[in-house]
């Protein structure tokens, strides 16, 4: 090697370490750093907030909200986050959240969140068209699994329905613990287990002592016989019947037979079916 080989090669070698300790006092603060990997949609923020079950983790991004969780820490959620989703993820203050981030919490306390985005990256179209469903299923009310399938157009996925509720990422604000089984029996709860399901379900004053006194005598839907309209039994307009108007139902065949027809808002049956069930008496 000739004396000015040796003299650009030491040279560049120079450069490339004053280049390195340029970039290491340049960088930016962690803080400004996972802000900008925020807004770029490169990294997940979170929030602490309190619920009807205690405090939880929400997760959300410039798309949505992507977790709800429940942990000892924030560095149990984070690393929970992180192994799940496989990005970034940092703490926030309100002030630096998007600013629908302040309806999170009014959503956890009433229950309604159907106006929040969420983020439901990483989901089948399957999945998603479950979890979507599951978001519009009103306060205070509950539906079967199968009813979810047939929503969606796939009535024989009860189990599958079941399953992607399972691994629903944002329990609490999408209310998976609005669905039970047929039977009315609970079912278990990704975020707590069935005691936290059986409280939520509580607080939102459904009656599930007399659910499953319904379901032990095999009522699956009570119709009026003013109107002659069937619901489930914790539609609001079930509710609303007097006692001496209730009719207990079995099946959406038994009301057709007695000449009732499926609420179009909690929909128990498909209309098609029910007039075909009636027919064929």
């Amino acid at each position: 090697m000739t004396e000015q080989q040796f003299r650009s090669l030491s040279q560049g070698r120079q450069l490339v370490r004053e280049l390195r300790t340029f970039q290491q006092e340049a960088s930016p603060p962690p803080a400004l750093r996972s802000r900008v990997l925020l807004r770029v949609g490169l990294a997940d923020g979170y929030l602490c907030f309190s619920s009807p079950i205690g405090p939880v983790f929400v997760a959300l991004n410039v798309r949505g909200i992507s977790a709800v969780d429940r942990a000892e820490d924030a560095a149990s959620f984070e690393a929970r986050f992180r192994a799940e989703f496989g990005r970034p993820i940092v703490a926030l203050d309100l002030a630096d959240a998007p600013a629908w981030a302040r309806q999170i919490e009014s959503a956890l306390q009433t229950g309604h969140a159907a106006n929040l985005p969420f983020d439901l990256r990483g989901r089948s179209p399957f999945e998603q068209a479950v979890l979507c469903r599951t978001l519009l299923i009103p306060f205070g009310e509950v539906r079967p699994y199968a009813w979810v399938a047939r929503e969606i157009g796939q009535p024989h996925a009860v189990r599958a329905v079941g399953n992607a509720l399972a691994r629903n990422p944002i329990p609490l604000l999408i209310p998976c613990h609005r669905v039970v089984r047929s039977d009315c029996q609970i079912g278990n709860y990704s975020l707590g287990g069935p005691l936290n399901k059986r409280a939520l379900l509580q607080a939102e004053g459904i009656d599930l002592d007399l659910l499953e006194q319904l379901a032990a005598r095999g009522v699956r839907y009570i119709g009026s016989t003013t109107t002659h309209v069937y619901c489930f039994p914790t539609c609001r307009y079930a509710r609303r019947i007097s006692p001496e108007h209730r009719q207990p139902l079995h099946s959406p065949k038994e009301a057709a037979r007695l000449g009732y027809r499926p609420c179009q808002r909690c929909r128990p049956a498909p209309l098609a079916s029910a007039e075909s069930s009636l027919a064929s008496e």
